[in-house]
């Protein structure tokens, strides 16, 4: 193993600190489902201490579907945020300022019970949402930027792992026994003050970005230290080299714009893989699997079916820590694809076990298998490699507002699942998971022909590759240097 890919103290404190931002975003993301009866309960009881007189249905399903949507809007206009915060305060520093957002969440959904406010819930969850898009920002870009190349990939599953743990714990929290019953609900909400507390005392001794550092801030000696207490080595010329020929580039290119990525020919092709990548983890059934889940083991006769919903968040995780290990071997690409076509065999068995779901009871257990298939691919592919690739596809300069463009393309498509999928399956029915088949394909063909694998390339050499004539003669050179390197005897990247 090459000394640029030693994992060290500062490395893991560094992406460890970071990743407590991606566990937030899980744990708010699946903590509103579980007590979604005895929050409702909540809003009526407020409705007859304010009017006296019950809810109406229709009222009700209004306020909790603003709950569970408005988190997303957030998440839509934080994402677009991220470019204004880390250019101007640096990476470490975004994410130590916006846990001020998780602590005013924290306040307002605590507190809403006690106040008889579900006013003050949706805001919370709206702020709440704001500190997620921004965090699925930061966090990405952050770990990318002081991992070392060759361990890139690995450190950046980390985020979607960190998003799985998130899910894992707020399902388990969430059940009637621990948190989410009528008195506790409002501390299940307000959890996530802990994360922050942590995340804030433990920032300040995290590094900044050597990247931002030297490229944005022309702070060498100071990248140069950061670097060397990352890497475990006095010797940190090659990443200083590889930064300085990134900033040359950037110095030959003006600052760039959102409307600039769609503009020029250099960044519309990266621009467009990052879209459809972050396109291809929401849009492919897996919130709706979710969705449907407790459902489908309730068909089975499972006797507790949240407990078999967490065990799917089980293997979610399980199987996100399988992609963590295996993605700088097989690269980022190869595991897309295999997630990709996984999962939409799986959509198929699927749509069959629910169709002969009535005639054939022992079919309920292959829905059962297709759901905890369907999950594990996901982890393997789709779930974290959307969220680090887009870092990898871009240079320091156009990097910020790439990101925020996939961000805002992942928490839009995320929204539009979250609004449209219960009327979707009320007009299909058990063929619903046909549509996400489709997409599933048409995702897997498009990864195959226009998606380059970035496994073990320096930030440089993937935007010259797009620079040279796109994907394919990246993957052309990649082939032909790592032949080279089998010829020669020189060490692998990994």
């Amino acid at each position: 193993m090459e000394s640029g890919s030693k994992v060290t103290f500062q490395l893991i404190l560094a992406v460890g600190v970071a990743v407590i931002g991606s566990l937030q975003f899980g744990y708010n993301t699946g903590v509103i489902n579980a007590p979604q009866k005895v929050i409702q309960k909540f809003y009526n009881e407020t409705w007859i201490y304010r009017y006296e007189e019950s809810i109406s249905d229709s009222t009700l399903t209004t306020l909790w579907s603003l709950s569970v949507a408005i988190f997303s809007v957030g998440g839509m206009i934080g994402s677009f945020s991220v470019g204004l915060f880390v250019n101007r305060f640096g990476r470490r520093n975004s994410m130590l300022m916006v846990n001020i957002l998780a602590f005013l969440a924290a306040l307002l959904m605590g507190f809403s019970k006690l106040a008889y406010s579900f006013e003050m819930l949706i805001i919370g969850r709206f702020v709440i949402g704001l500190y997620c898009g921004l965090t699925t920002g930061f966090v990405p870009m952050y770990v990318g930027e002081v991992a070392p190349t060759a361990l890139r990939g690995a450190l950046g599953t980390l985020h979607q792992l960190g998003i799985v743990i998130g899910i894992l714990i707020a399902q388990v929290f969430g059940l009637d026994s621990i948190m989410g019953n009528d008195s506790m609900w409002p501390y299940l909400l307000s959890f996530i003050v802990f994360p922050a507390v942590l995340q804030v005392v433990a920032l300040p001794f995290c590094p900044e970005s050597p990247r931002f550092l030297l490229i944005n801030r022309n702070e060498e000696n100071r990248a140069k230290n950061i670097l060397r207490k990352l890497r475990g080595t006095t010797d940190v010329s090659s990443d200083l080299q590889e930064m300085k020929e990134e900033s040359q580039q950037m110095m030959r290119e003006k600052k760039v714009t959102i409307l600039e990525l769609f503009r020029s020919p250099l960044y519309r092709q990266p621009i467009i893989i990052a879209i459809i990548l972050q396109l291809s983890q929401q849009l492919s059934g897996i919130n709706a699997i979710f969705y449907y889940s407790t459902q489908i083991f309730e068909k089975a006769g499972v006797a507790q079916p949240v407990y078999a919903t967490i065990g799917a968040g089980v293997v979610n995780t399980a199987f996100t820590i399988v992609s963590l290990f295996v993605v700088e071997r097989a690269g980022r690409r190869t595991l897309h694809l295999i997630g990709l076509i996984g999962m939409a065999f799986c959509a198929v068995f699927m749509t069959i076990a629910l169709v002969l779901l009535e005639q054939l009871n022992w079919m309920s257990y292959i829905s059962i298998i297709a759901i905890f298939g369907f999950v594990a691919f996901f982890e393997i592919g789709p779930g974290p490699i959307p969220w680090f690739i887009v870092a990898e596809l871009f240079s320091q300069g156009p990097r910020p507002s790439a990101i925020a463009v996939a961000g805002f393309s992942n928490w839009t498509s995320n929204f539009i699942v979250g609004m449209c999928f219960q009327y979707v399956e009320k007009l299909c029915g058990p063929y619903v998971f046909i549509i996400f088949f489709v997409l599933l394909i048409f995702f897997f063909i498009f990864t195959y022909f226009k998606v380059p694998e970035t496994k073990g390339r320096t930030f440089d050499e993937i935007a010259s590759g797009f620079r040279q004539g796109g994907a394919g003669q990246m993957d052309k050179q990649m082939a032909l240097d790592e032949v080279v390197s089998l010829g020669t005897g020189a060490d692998s990247p990994v």
